[in-house]
């Protein structure tokens, strides 16, 4: 949006008739009217004149009968006017009106008001003229001496657009600025002047600059900005000036400004890769994320702090900052600290992973003296599974870890309790020396579990890795506490009976008879039928599990039983002692089936549970050798391989990660050297910069640097056919939340276009951020017209619009060319990434959209569909490669994938090979996208649609 068109958003409030106001009506409004009615008048015809209409019998009224007005608000508007109306003629030469305009402003230039003097410095850094600028010089020069900074400052800016433009007007423009900035005392006016030295003549900036070096410290942070910014551009383009300037950067460290620090650090960072400067830059970064309230900003940040991280030789220097690091921990952000945490344990290493340790140890304790937030048990789940990576990287960790992490299994957090059981699992099985730890504290813990998959897991544990006859005794203790009174349905029949303990018995009401199930009578007291809920409380963990109709883990307890029963009668000879345990054993399992069949539970038990107990009974009452190796030793070689396997799996990641980074320029590569290289073959010397720093880096997957040409064409749409009289193409660059639109328009016709603009509108959750300006176009003339979108969400999105122009010398109404839709894809903003099972089911469960693609392609095998299919989303395999190796006719695969907005999208791929339609049959079968939202599920299975039919052809 143009500074005419803010001006008028902002100052323009008329609400216009259905029809607009007649030329004729308008005169008499700007001749005759009051002030008021004037200033009314002015603003319509601003509006008309930007919607296309042209009014040039209005232009010598408004010069007689506005222009000499001292009314604020006309001279507000008068500015937009003069910058929108047409002050040519058809053939390109000057209005003689415009003669009158330029003598009215060189008045204003010399106006007592030192707003009106600002305002129209301003609006002159618009005017393209040179015959309307050229009058004007002098008093622009004059306004450089004001006692007022902002008319100074604007005067400088005046001076820069009009040095930038038209040279031959203000030759000495450099020469002037550096005398004024010599002895200029005012910020803001330094840092324009500063920045037009910069842009115009660096040299003098230079040497402006070496002058007040050592008092930079001293200066406003806006011009402070503008100084690293030279420093930047000058030990790019000329590295021997570094060791003059890196002094400089490195007091700048120090500023009160943030941005300044932020930017110079950035910058030191690109001129010097002495450990002494990383450390310093780094320190800053540190310093910006704890000072800074601002959530966004620290990510940033972080993101910087990360980049650093990647370059091998930064790694070390980062590891000796891990302990500063952490107190970004304190920011109550969760996505702050899981990046915090995430980069921690990148560069965690034998030297100060016990000081990461303990932090960890005290953040987790502090979770549970924290006020309940939404956020607290993800955060414990955080540190739960960052001291997991820890102690399974450094095994030594693992036994000051676990004491602490295993108090969690009782949280009422199933999903951090869950975590710390999977890490108490691989550490058991990894590390035998810290067995009997954790079996003993498992035995501490085990009663005050809550969560029955906590408890089964629990179960599995102590049933798996109870070695010792203690230990199995304890266990067998435990179970028995946890279980309660036995017979369960008899002590049940009970309770619910009246037949409570003494101290229970209070005065009772009215008795009523029930029969039982053993047909007897029994009598229950109005108190008993009035405090059920009490009595849940009192019941013990696992009875509670099984009264609530929760057999699966009655299934898990029996396969314990007889896991530990088994092991019990290798370890103790005595006949008599072993048929004693074995034969308490059966009685739980017993009485276990005795209760799913009766009328107690809420729900009955399964079939499956039924013959998963009926099948450990009759294992105890055989106890042969096959059951015993299948019991106590298949099941632990099973949880091996998984481990392994999944060891394996993090190791192929990192060494994929590793190869990214590893050089892979070929020997063969030709060296191109910048000082061979023609002028016309880059586009700047930044350009060659950047080219030589990514190939100096091996960085070759970046295929924008490696070869930019081809990238852009690539990303080209044609807006119009080639027969149109105006051609328009678009190149679009998508970066991150933003789309900028470089549109080529050319005119392709013998006429002089005017008001040439380009009309654009959004579909989607894109947002125009402005409007293009419009322009003229001389015959068979061209242009580039810059349009920014931002984006708000991950869903595709449709920019359409048309190029609107008006012939110069012709009566007719405006002209039209409509442009072709640019479709943005969804891929721009999909990335792969990782997520465990727990954390992909609870998500396929929370989230309400859907929606199920058909397979339709001529892909004839399974895995080389699942791969076409991960290449087109940008989504990872979360199901293990070993798991789809093999071939058996169909395959099941999970997705996962996460926008830069943070929105995730799961998708589960179900397929088979129909063999009974031959062997070249294709793949059959579909795909189901779960996201939040509902633009994304619906975007997602249109980019499956469409990869799919470009198969099939």
């Amino acid at each position: 949006m143009t500074a005419a068109e803010n001006v008028c958003y902002t100052l323009i409030n008329v609400p216009m008739d259905s029809e607009p106001p007649s030329e004729i009506s308008l005169k008499n409004d700007l001749e005759k009217g009051d002030v008021k009615l004037k200033t009314e008048a002015l603003k319509k015809v601003i509006i008309m004149i930007l919607n296309g209409e042209k009014l040039p019998g209005l232009l010598m009224t408004i010069i007689r009968f506005v222009l000499p007005l001292q009314d604020h608000t006309i001279k507000k508007l008068l500015l937009v006017f003069w910058e929108i109306v047409p002050k040519t003629t058809p053939d390109g030469r000057l209005l003689q009106e415009m003669i009158l305009v330029c003598d009215a402003y060189r008045k204003d230039l010399q106006h007592p008001n030192e707003f009106i003097r600002g305002s129209t410095l301003r609006f002159l850094c618009k005017l393209k003229e040179a015959e309307l600028l050229e009058p004007l010089m002098p008093a622009i020069r004059a306004c450089l001496e004001h006692r007022h900074s902002y008319v100074r400052r604007n005067a400088v800016l005046a001076i820069y657009t009009i040095y930038r433009n038209f040279e031959h007007l203000i030759p000495d423009a450099p020469e002037l600025i550096h005398d004024f900035l010599v002895n200029e005392k005012d910020a803001s006016c330094k840092r324009n002047a500063f920045m037009m030295l910069i842009h115009a003549d660096q040299d003098r900036a230079l040497d402006y600059l070496s002058t007040c070096i050592d008092q930079v410290q001293t200066f406003g942070d806006i011009l402070q900005l503008v100084i690293v910014e030279l420093i930047y551009k000058v030990c790019h383009a000329n590295p021997s000036e570094r060791a003059r300037f890196i002094r400089c950067i490195y007091n700048l460290l120090q500023s009160s400004s943030p941005a300044v620090k932020y930017e110079a650090a950035g910058t030191l960072v690109t001129l010097s890769s002495a450990p002494t400067a990383i450390k310093a830059a780094a320190q800053c970064y540190i310093d910006l994320i704890i000072k800074e309230s601002d959530n966004n900003v620290k990510l940033i940040v972080l993101d910087r702090l990360i980049e650093l991280k990647e370059h091998p030789s930064h790694e070390r220097v980062l590891q000796d900052l891990v302990m500063d690091i952490l107190r970004v921990l304190s920011t109550p952000d969760l996505e702050v600290r899981k990046k915090t945490l995430q980069l921690a344990l990148d560069l965690v290493s034998s030297r100060n992973v016990e000081e990461l340790v303990i932090v960890l140890k005290k953040e987790v304790i502090k979770t549970n003296n924290v006020t309940e937030h939404e956020d607290t048990d993800k955060y414990r789940q955080l540190l739960v599974r960052t001291l997991h990576s820890c102690s399974v990287r450094f095994p030594d960790m693992a036994a000051n870890v676990i004491p602490v992490l295993m108090e969690f299994l009782s949280d009422n957090n199933e999903a951090a309790a869950a975590d710390v059981l999977e890490f108490v699992r691989e550490a058991i099985q990894r590390f035998d020396n810290l067995r009997p730890l954790i079996v003993e504290k498992m035995l501490e813990v085990f009663h005050s579990i809550k969560s029955v998959k906590i408890y089964r897991g629990a179960l599995w544990i102590l049933g798996e890795y109870c070695c010792t006859k203690e230990d199995i005794q304890s266990v067998m203790t435990e179970i028995r506490r946890s279980l309660g009174e036995i017979p369960i349905v008899e002590s049940e029949i009970k309770k619910e009976a009246g037949e409570l303990k003494p101290e229970e018995e209070v005065s009772v009401g009215p008795a009523q008879k029930l029969v039982t199930e053993m047909g007897t009578y029994a009598t229950q007291s109005a108190l008993s039928s009035s405090r059920p809920a009490k009595k849940e409380e009192d019941r013990p963990p696992l009875r509670g599990f099984l009264l609530d109709g929760d057999f699966f883990v009655a299934a898990s307890l029996a396969t314990t039983l007889t896991k530990i029963a088994l092991r019990y009668m290798s370890l103790v000879q005595e006949k008599k002692k072993q048929n004693s345990f074995n034969a308490e054993a059966m009685l739980l399992m017993a009485t276990i089936l005795h209760l799913g069949k009766s009328s107690l539970p809420k729900k009955p038990i399964t079939d499956d549970d039924v013959d998963r107990i009926s099948l450990c009974l009759k294992v105890l009452s055989e106890c042969s050798p096959l059951m015993n190796d299948i019991f106590n030793k298949e099941c632990r070689q099973s949880l091996s391989h998984m481990l392994s396997a999944k060891l394996e799996e993090e190791k192929l990641s990192q060494k994929k990660e590793s190869e990214k980074r590893n050089v892979t320029i070929q020997p063969d590569d030709p060296i191109s050297f910048m000082q061979l290289t023609a002028k016309n073959e880059m586009s700047s010397k930044e350009d060659q910069f950047q080219l030589s720093l990514l190939a100096a880096m091996g960085n070759t997957q970046r295929k924008e640097a490696a070869d930019p040409l081809a990238s852009k064409l690539n990303k080209v749409t044609q807006l119009t056919g080639f027969s149109d009289p105006v051609y328009a193409e678009a190149y679009v660059h998508v970066n991150q939340y933003d789309i900028v639109l470089d549109v080529l328009v050319v005119n392709q016709t013998s006429d002089t276009l005017q008001n040439c603009t380009l009309e654009l509108a959004t579909l989607g959750d894109l947002k125009l951020v402005e409007k293009p300006s419009p322009l003229t176009l001389a015959p068979h003339d061209f242009a580039n017209i810059k349009a920014n979108v931002k984006v708000a969400s991950t869903e595709n999105g449709i920019i359409f619009g048309n190029v609107v122009y008006d012939v110069s010398g012709a009566a007719s109404d405006r002209n039209c060319v409509v442009l072709s839709d640019i479709h943005i894809d969804i891929m721009d903003y999909i990335q792969p990434a990782s997520c465990t099972d727990a954390e992909f089911r609870q998500m396929w469960a929370e989230f309400e959209w859907e929606n199920k693609v058909t397979v339709n392609t001529n892909i004839i095998d399974l895995n080389e569909y699942l791969q076409h299919i991960l290449k087109s989303t940008n989504m990872k395999c979360l199901t293990p490669e070993k798991a789809l190796s093999g071939y058996c006719g169909f395959m099941a695969a999970n997705l996962y994938a996460r926008s830069i907005f943070g929105e995730d999208a799961l998708a589960n791929v179900s397929i088979e090979k129909p063999i009974h339609l031959g062997p070249e049959a294709p793949v059959t079968g579909h795909i189901r996208i779960r996201a939040k939202s509902q633009g994304m599920a619906l975007s997602l299975g249109d980019k499956i649609n469409l990869s799919q039919k470009k198969t099939s052809l």
